[in-house]
């Protein structure tokens, strides 16, 4: 798994794909909102009355959202009981063009990076406007950090200036987890040569020094990482601790996460990093109450067999589902999750606009990512 899914460009033309299973080389065309009854063309589907189309939106084909995005779209569809809904997984290019069609009511859950999700639900950070979207679920985290080959000289993210480095595929979003990293060091795109890539091809670039360092990360292993490793000698580049702790602090979607020495071949000691935004399930801010309450229930209820399609259902669990990542939870999601008790009871969704959000204490925990767990 690796952050190019986490985080791909939007469209310039829509990409409807859909799969109904994981293994299926054969795609069909996905529905956003047809104009059966119960559903409106451009309004999120509710429950009440008629059938129910519910897109999921996930990421490229082949990427890590695409393969979790179906896996919870199968799961759905197969244990639907009395909930009259018809679902399929849509393909896009990930969480900033999600957004936009969770916004529309193209899709009705969709997976997305929660710091890119934090942004937009302000309308800050280069979003044209406050997006109405709510979370559903926190699932896998992605931890990530600068890669640099041993001997570069870069002992600190104040040793980038000046340097070429990778920051990810242009238009990706990466830039909404890398820039408030590198202002808290000092540092800003201005100050080094900033080049686009992907993992595998940055890797590249890493190895026969057309490039300083590289911005990687996913899962625990990272197939990038673990590939850079076993081609050169490469080190992380440090975070600063003070500034780590400051990011923490006023960012929900970071958290303390530690990469055990031996997870990568040459790196023996613990490195103590980040994640920079865990994967979420996003729905719009209006969709019906009872409908994300069904949908999540069905989810969690149904949690091992998402697992058993994609590890990286793992993650779903009482502690990690209502972690705050900073983007308000929908009255829905926080409805079944206080029913079955492990939704932080000083938060609620009574409040006319279903305010509700897990209380401050939920977004620090560290996480101990270890080599053996698939916490993608």
């Amino acid at each position: 798994m690796n952050i190019e899914s986490i985080a791909m460009k939007k469209l310039t033309k829509r990409d409807f794909l859909a799969t109904s299973a994981l293994g299926s080389a054969a795609l069909l065309a996905g529905c956003g909102g047809g104009n059966d009854a119960g559903t409106t063309p451009g309004k999120p589907a509710t429950s009440a009355g008629g059938r129910q189309f519910i897109t999921v939106g996930t990421a490229p084909v082949g990427g890590v959202f695409f393969v979790v995005g179906g896996a919870i779209s199968d799961v759905i569809s197969a244990n639907k009981g009395e909930n009259n809904w018809t679902v399929s997984a849509e393909a896009s290019r990930g969480s900033q063009e999600n957004i936009r069609l969770i916004s529309s009511g193209d899709q009705q859950l969709s997976m997305a990076n929660s710091s890119i999700s934090y942004f937009a639900a302000r309308g800050e950070g280069g979003w044209d406007k406050a997006y109405p979207i709510n979370a559903v679920m926190t699932m896998f985290p992605l931890i990530a950090q600068f890669v640099t080959k041993k001997g570069s000289g870069i002992k600190s993210l104040k040793d980038l200036k000046g340097k070429r480095v990778v920051v990810g595929p242009e238009g990706a979003g990466f830039e909404y987890f890398i820039r408030p990293i590198l202002a808290a060091h000092g540092v800003t795109y201005d100050d080094f040569e900033p080049v686009f890539a992907g993992q595998q091809t940055s890797v590249g670039y890493l190895g026969d020094g057309n490039v300083a360092a590289s911005f990687l990360g996913g899962g625990i292993p990272t197939a990038a990482i673990t590939s850079a490793a076993s081609t050169m000698d490469i080190e992380f580049v440090p975070f600063d601790e003070k500034a780590k702790a400051e990011l923490i602090e006023k960012y929900e979607f970071y958290q303390a996460a530690t990469i055990k020495g031996g997870t990568y071949k040459g790196i023996d000691e613990d490195f103590h990093g980040m994640n920079v935004g865990s994967a979420h399930l996003i729905c719009a801010a209006e969709a019906d109450e009872e409908l994300i309450y069904q949908l999540t229930k069905t989810i969690f209820e149904n949690r091992a067999d998402i697992a058993a399609k994609a590890k990286p259902g793992r993650a779903i669990n009482e502690k990690n589902s209502v972690r705050n990542t900073g983007v308000t939870f929908h009255p829905g999601a926080v409805r079944y999750y206080t029913e079955k008790g492990f939704w932080p009871g000083s938060a609620t969704a009574a409040d006319a606009g279903g305010k509700a959000t897990a209380p401050a204490e939920e977004k620090k925990p560290a996480e101990e990512a270890k080599p053996a767990e698939a916490k993608k």
